[in-house]
């Protein structure tokens, strides 16, 4: 499906491209949406802002529904332009995000929420695993 160089995908790339793209607005719109009717900041420089903990929504099933969802929407760009040279900028936000952010973001959400912040994450994970897809059912 992905070649090295870019280019457009076929009919089953497009799908699937548009596919994953659906989602992703959805996890990261349905992730705000939540975050704005609980009240509380949708701002990643400013986790110590946070009025409450968002566990419903998306985030039921990652602790980073924005970030997937971006990830995804940069993943349904290369899915469509058929390159695996498009899927770099996917890994470099992943890894950037993951490395640089979420660490700052989780220690704040864990100072302000302590033992319901652990409860958590030990319960939902940082990106997508199995108890991800467990939670969608």
């Amino acid at each position: 499906m992905l070649s090295r160089h870019s280019g457009s995908s076929g009919p089953l790339g497009k799908a699937t491209a548009a596919l994953v793209g659906a989602a992703s607005v959805g996890t990261l719109g349905g992730s705000i949406l939540r975050f704005r009717q609980q009240e509380t900041t949708v701002d990643p420089v400013s986790p110590q802002r946070a009025s409450s903990l968002v566990t419903d929504g998306p985030s039921r099933f990652t602790r980073n529904p924005m970030y997937v969802g971006m990830g995804g929407l940069l993943i349904a760009h290369a899915i469509y332009r058929s390159s695996v040279l498009a899927m770099l900028p996917a890994v470099g936000f992943v890894v950037a995000i993951d490395r640089l952010q979420i660490p700052a973001e989780e220690a704040a959400l864990r100072n302000q929420f302590g033992e319901q912040f652990e409860q958590y994450c030990a319960s939902v994970p940082r990106w997508l695993d199995n108890r991800s897809w467990s939670a969608l059912r």
